[in-house]
């Protein structure tokens, strides 16, 4: 017999001549849920993953807000109070006020851009819902 007569058998034969059709869907049945409970347990660690991103993104916008506020009260008033010397008193505190409603928008930018980095739906789950399709077309 030749090498390539050989090697057409093997492509041939099946792999698990001794299993019915039967315990082969069978297999194929618990094969298939192996891969969904797998897929679920993937959707769930990128779920904890992303719920991290967005716990950083929270405490970072915290972090800016009590920083911001402290900061904003000693450095208004030290502002003002210099601007004083030259312009009037209300014109002064109104300047001040711009120049932190400024940096207000600065930090919320920053924050809004960690939060649009967070995907709410991880890939996984869109890989799980092609497989459960993918199932019930072979049902079908």
């Amino acid at each position: 017999m030749s090498p390539s007569q050989s090697g057409v058998d093997r492509v041939t034969q099946p792999k698990q001549p001794e299993k019915s059709l039967g315990e082969l869907f069978g297999d194929l049945g618990s094969e298939l849920g192996t891969l969904v409970r797998r897929e679920i347990d993937l959707a769930k660690t990128e779920t904890r993953q992303e719920v991290r991103r967005a716990t950083q993104a929270g405490g970072a916008f915290a972090a800016a807000a009590i920083s911001g506020l402290l900061f904003l009260w000693f450095a208004s008033a030290a502002l003002a109070w210099l601007l004083d010397q030259w312009i009037n008193r209300a014109l002064a505190f109104v300047i001040v006020a711009i120049v932190w409603a400024v940096v207000a928008a600065v930090t919320m930018s920053a924050g809004r851009r960690r939060a649009q980095q967070i995907e709410p739906m991880p890939q996984t789950v869109e890989s799980l819902k092609e497989d459960m399709e993918w199932a019930r077309q072979q049902k079908s």
